[in-house]
């Protein structure tokens, strides 16, 4: 059998520098997570086909990894790590009398059919804020964003909110049917406005809905667009969503963090499951957006528990390749010592590898080729993390070398 020496179309192997930067920047945005009280879950890689269904409003069917188990029960890997939180929490917490704050990470896989040499396998970090249908969550899972992207070392970065209410009230209000429903969301989301006006004219749409989703292309941008949107909303739910914004942006000016929000009225949402509030972060060097959230009131009871909630995931791979393209360096700590020796000076060396470990040093033990020198030794720890090597040799003076600043040091 030939030896496969390479991985499968969409996913990589990640080592040295770049795994440690991972976990480094995992770890940052972690605390972060803590600091505003979010607790950590675990869910399974796998699921039930059920738990990701058509109609609990997930990504299509046709992008999951589907397989089997022994009992004949189709089981997929987790595509989104929402529908899992909410599968989990209609049995823990359907009895808590307060929110449930969670936070996760962990592998989502989809099988993209469409995106060229875009990751099937990535990581995801994220919150869900569970059984509060507040504006003032709305505002925490913002501010939370905010925090976690300035945590990662991000300056220049801006989150996009929009309302589901308000996109669907003028779905409603044009009374369209559903096949014209779908291209109409397609050619919006395509930023495609001449079509759309040439659908809106083929459908014969109500004028108040027409009117409204003629000025979608100006609803685009800062604070103001609000006011725009008050005078074009075609009825009272669209006019409540775009007051619900409204509070949140004020709330956001307490955390001092409003300048990093700005406003889509046309976002419609990635997945079927959003109410309210959606959102998504963007920056420099990364073609899709580094963080994606939103409220879904209506997904955990359809695993039998109302339960209003709101969520968001970073994406941790599209972030650390905008960190790097920006060249935001990604500090990981380099603190492990080599101890090279040799064969005179095994016992002495084994020795003192046990005394280091048990100071808390990470430690390797290399015993000395003779075709390598001190500076093939001093290559190798500055490339594997290592900030310190001690050479041993029989008879000799004990070398220490600091990999970070070069500094040699000899003792007995």
């Amino acid at each position: 059998m030939k030896q496969l020496l390479h991985t499968p179309e969409g996913v990589r192997d990640l080592y040295h520098k770049e795994c440690a930067q991972k976990l480094a920047l995992t770890d940052q945005l972690h605390q972060v997570l803590h600091l505003y009280g979010y607790h950590d879950i675990q869910t399974p890689t796998f699921e039930f086909f059920d738990v990701f269904r058509r109609e609990i409003g997930t990504i299509p069917s046709r992008e999951l990894y589907k397989f089997f188990d022994k009992e004949g029960n189709t089981l997929v890997l987790r595509p989104d790590m929402t529908p899992q939180i909410a599968r989990a929490a209609a049995t823990l917490f359907s009895k808590e009398d307060f929110p449930a704050r969670l936070c996760y990470i962990g592998d989502t896989f989809i099988n993209h059919s469409s995106y060229q040499g875009r990751l099937k396998e990535s990581t995801q970090l994220g919150a869900e804020f569970l059984g509060s249908d507040s504006v003032e969550a709305d505002a925490e899972m913002l501010a939370l964003v905010v925090d976690c992207l300035k945590q990662a070392g991000l300056e220049r970065f801006q989150i996009t909110a929009g309302n589901v209410d308000f996109f669907q009230s003028l779905i409603e209000e044009a009374k369209i049917e559903e096949e014209a429903e779908a291209r109409l969301r397609e050619l919006i989301t395509n930023r495609n406005y001449f079509g759309m006006e040439e659908l809106l004219k083929e459908e014969k749409t109500a004028p108040k809905a027409k009117e409204a989703f003629l000025a979608l292309p100006r609803l685009i941008g800062d604070r103001e667009v609000l006011d725009t949107a008050r005078t074009v909303a075609p009825c009272e739910k669209a006019a409540q969503a775009i007051e619900r914004l409204c509070v949140t942006y004020d709330l956001l000016k307490t955390y001092k963090m409003q300048d990093y929000v700005s406003f889509d009225l046309s976002m419609s949402g990635i997945y079927g499951y959003y109410t309210g509030i959606i959102f998504r972060a963007y920056t420099f060097g990364s073609g899709d957006a580094i963080v994606k959230g939103g409220r879904y009131n209506h997904l955990i009871e359809k695993f039998g528990s109302p339960m209003p909630s709101i969520g968001f995931a970073v994406v941790v791979d599209d972030l650390m390749s905008a960190l790097q393209r920006q060249k935001i360096p990604i500090p990981f700590h380099q603190e492990n010592t080599l101890v090279v020796y040799d064969a005179q000076s095994r016992e002495e060396a084994i020795r003192l590898a046990m005394e280091l470990r048990r100071s808390g040093r990470n430690t390797e033990l290399f015993r000395k080729d003779t075709e390598n020198s001190v500076e093939d030794y001093i290559r190798y720890g500055k490339n594997h993390q290592a900030d310190s090597m001690v050479w041993l040799e029989q008879g000799q003076k004990v070398r220490m070398v600091n990999l970070i600043t070069g500094e040699h040091k000899t003792a007995e």
